[in-house]
């Protein structure tokens, strides 16, 4: 009898420990997994965040701003050419629209011009409130309003501004033989060296054409090499992303138009700073190869993830602006007044633009919904539902 008693004893002891193990473990993955989600929401959007605000934080303790407002009054003095600016600034998401409309009927998503133009511009609205959360947020809300697939749409996003990666690397390649004499020009003014020397006869370009082919190749072979495991297997997944996506683009059926609206939509980019070149005293001898320098060099600030790009975006300009005269390099504990004043009112301007059309498009989709709700808008979706 005692021996059962033991037994049972024993048995139910095994049994606890058994169940408070179990429970144990699942909350050590519970709160591994909790940990894991903050760590990736932390550096998602809570590093850009504090990154956006170190960096106004750094350009305010480094300008004048009695200086800076003196530069204002009296060299801001055509500022109607923000008026074409803002129209020009509404027709570039325009043509993102349409672009990004193609790659969504490509997949079968055939949602109409005004839903895909309210996604545009709520991206760049919710961007400005939470770096990088806009494309998350333009992909969800046209999956949901078509019932398409989310990672499909998401895939076409990706796909979308990987156009753009590759137009801006294009860009910077095109500016730097366009702006080559100004750039040796600089590099042998702060070198100390009277003698100008070509480009092509400088060590440091042919370093540059080795690393670019050395980085072409470990590309290729990459994405054709059998599949790797660890770091280099991600970096691996990474590039047949990227690459599936690229000819993802080139099977397209309407790859003309895609071409078209990219070359507009890149246009309008650029004529929005010639014409902000244009509104200011200083700016306006600069001539079209210099603004592209400008606009290649604030193109690449914006791959900082800040909000709208605020400080790497300004201190691209205030650089560029100095290869060109317009303040000093390096540069200095203040910044060039004028230099500061083009970079800002320019920035602020398209950030006002941005949260126009971004009350715009949220104002247009609760009434979109509203009309789908009544089944006053019908809606074409493409039948394969909400699926991850």
């Amino acid at each position: 009898m005692k021996e059962r008693m033991c037994a049972c004893a024993c048995a139910h002891a095994g049994a606890v420990h058994g169940t408070c193990a179990k429970l144990v473990n699942k909350f050590e993955l519970i709160y591994s997994s909790t940990v894991k989600k903050i760590i990736s929401v932390l550096l998602k959007y809570g590093l850009p965040i504090a990154l956006s605000v170190l960096l106004v934080w750094f350009f305010y303790t480094h300008v004048d701003m009695e200086a800076i407002k003196q530069s204002f009054n009296s060299d801001f003095d055509q500022w109607w050419w923000f008026i074409p600016i803002f129209i020009i600034s509404i027709m570039s998401h325009v043509f993102r629209a349409l672009r990004w409309r193609l790659q969504l009927q490509a997949i079968g998503v055939k949602a109409p011009l005004s839903a895909v133009l309210d996604s545009i511009f709520g991206t760049y609205f919710v961007n400005l409130l939470v770096p990088r959360l806009g494309e998350v947020w333009r992909a969800g809300y046209i999956a949901n309003r078509q019932k398409a697939s989310f990672t499909k749409v998401t895939g076409s996003m990706v796909g979308d501004r990987l156009t753009d990666t590759v137009t801006v690397l294009a860009l910077a390649v095109i500016t730097f033989f366009l702006a080559s004499s100004q750039v040796m020009q600089f590099l042998n003014m702060k070198s100390g060296t009277e003698q100008q020397h070509s480009m092509y006869t400088t060590w440091w370009f042919w370093v540059a054409v080795v690393l670019m082919a050395g980085g072409c190749a470990c590309l290729v072979w990459l994405y054709r090499t059998r599949d790797l495991d660890g770091i280099m297997g991600k970096v691996q997944k990474v590039t047949r992303n990227l690459w599936e996506g690229l000819a993802a683009i080139a099977k397209m059926k309407e790859k003309k138009k895609f071409v078209v609206y990219t070359v507009c939509l890149w246009g309008c980019y650029y004529t929005t700073l010639y014409l902000a070149s244009l509104a200011f005293d200083f700016t306006r001898p600069l001539g079209a190869v210099a603004v592209l320098v400008l606009f290649v060099f604030s193109s690449l600030g914006m791959a900082v993830p800040t909000n709208g790009g605020v400080g790497a975006w300004q201190y691209a300009i205030i650089f560029g602006l100095a290869i060109y005269g317009i303040g000093t390099l390096p540069l200095g504990k203040v910044y060039d007044p004028q230099a500061t004043s083009f970079a800002w009112v320019v920035w602020l301007f398209n950030q006002v633009v941005i949260c126009l059309l971004g009350i715009y498009a949220f104002i247009h989709i609760a009434i979109d919904r509203k009309r789908i709700a009544q089944g006053r808008t019908l809606v074409e979706t493409s039948g394969d539902g909400l699926q991850l």
